[in-house]
């Protein structure tokens, strides 16, 4: 063994430059599908915060009619539509025009990530989607609130 040299093979660990490419490519593929849907179910959730309000207020609406025989402001009875603690619903603002004896019409109208969408709701229930975002197609509807993408209703 005098004039033999032993060589030892070190062993290697760590990654190659191509699998971490290819792991990098994985999760950008990953990210790129499931955040739009993560960030479309997320504006969803917030639809409902103006369908609610809607809802809460059409009802105070109704119980307000029982009371008075009247959907407008009598006597010292404020209309539930016209009263300020009810115009704010998340990223909705709620409105009612001038209720009149017999008829009233509530809008939310949206801000932030709810701009563009507006719904209402009056004395019949009748629900409208008066405008949805040009990325959902701009869809109206006359008979029901637009909730997502292609024109699903609630």
């Amino acid at each position: 063994m005098r004039g033999e040299m032993t060589c030892t093979r070190g062993v290697r660990r760590g990654f190659t430059l191509v699998e971490l490419m290819i792991v990098v490519a994985i999760i950008a593929i990953l990210a790129a599908i499931a955040v739009p849907l993560y960030s479309d179910y997320v504006l969803r959730g917030k639809l409902v915060d103006g369908m609610n309000g809607m809802t809460f207020v059409r009802t105070k609406m109704e119980q307000f009619y029982q009371d008075n025989r009247t959907y407008a402001t009598t006597g010292s009875y404020t209309s539930p539509c016209l009263d300020s603690a009810n115009q704010t619903w998340g990223t909705f603002s709620l409105s009612c025009g001038t209720p009149t004896a017999t008829s009233y019409t509530l809008t939310v109208t949206g801000s932030g990530m709810t701009t563009d969408f507006v719904y209402t709701i009056d004395q019949s229930n009748t629900k409208a989607t008066t405008k949805t975002p040009a990325k959902w197609g701009s869809v109206t509807s006359s008979t029901c609130w637009i909730i997502r993408k292609g024109g699903g209703c609630s």
